[in-house]
């Protein structure tokens, strides 16, 4: 209901915000889950509200629903649009501080946390009133340096092999068996481009985009801060190797020969 989508090799249909999508039932399920890819809209497979909806629905508005209650929709789904930003920071500031490798910096990130599940707590006019963009640009420093003390202790790249990608153009890059062992690929656009084989282990991907990336046979053993949605939104087979706690999704396909590897 929330958010826009235009239509794209991602939605089959346009979508403006605040507006029901077409396969939205009374019951509030999607009336063709269970065959989204195929009826063209592999984006909804791979969006994840990070629980911001159940906060807004359940805790800000108090069980409150928009079609029983109209007049609160409007602010409802802007608060909605804070809520997502503030719970994506809280998934990794939690993740952070699992790392044993950043222990130095677990009182930071968990002050971080307290504070933002704090502002999450808020009224609807307490979020509406927040600056997102300086807490976001806080904790990404944050989870940066947390990133930093876990890779410099993990594997290096090889001699030649540039470490810092941040934002890097990628896209339709020929990566084919590249070491990138433990460099950041932090919000690098790597759309359609061939990993194929790639060592990836120990690599941030915070904000990674990964979609219709070619991940067959890569090795992401350790990889920082990459989501199931961004491992959802490539492509894969049975050799790929996942970091623990992600899972190779049912699109992927099977090795070539059907050898069977990774997690």
């Amino acid at each position: 209901m929330a958010p826009a989508f235009v239509r794209s090799s991602d939605f089959a249909i346009d979508k403006p915000a605040g507006h029901a999508c077409p396969n939205l039932g009374a019951d509030f399920r999607c009336g063709i889950h269970a065959s989204l890819r195929p009826r063209g809209f592999a984006g909804c497979t791979v969006f994840d509200c990070f629980g911001a909806g159940q906060q807004v629905s359940r805790v800000t508005y108090g069980g409150r629903s928009w079609r029983d209650d109209p007049d609160t929709a409007g602010q409802m789904f802007a608060v909605f649009g804070v809520l997502r930003h503030l719970h994506e920071l809280l998934y990794y500031l939690t993740e952070a501080l699992a790392m044993p490798r950043a222990a130095a910096l677990h009182g930071a990130l968990a002050e971080a946390r307290d504070g933002i599940e704090a502002l999450a707590a808020g009224t609807p006019e307490e979020v509406l009133a927040l600056d997102v963009a300086p807490l976001r640009a806080g904790v990404g420093e944050l989870l940066g340096r947390a990133s930093e003390l876990v890779r410099s202790h993990g594997v290096r790249p090889s001699r030649g092999r540039k470490r810092d990608r941040r934002g890097a153009d990628l896209i339709g890059a020929v990566l084919t068996g590249t070491d990138l062992r433990g460099a950041t690929l932090r919000g690098a656009y790597l759309i359609g481009a061939d990993l194929t084989g790639a060592d990836l282990r120990g690599c941030d991907l915070l904000g990674a985009d990964l979609r219709g990336a070619d991940l067959a046979g890569a090795n992401l053993d350790g990889a920082l801060f990459l989501l199931q949605s961004q491992v959802d939104s490539a492509t894969g087979d049975s050799r790929t190797t996942l970091p623990d706690g992600r899972v190779r999704p049912a699109h992927w396909g099977a090795a070539p020969g059907g050898v069977e590897a990774g997690r």
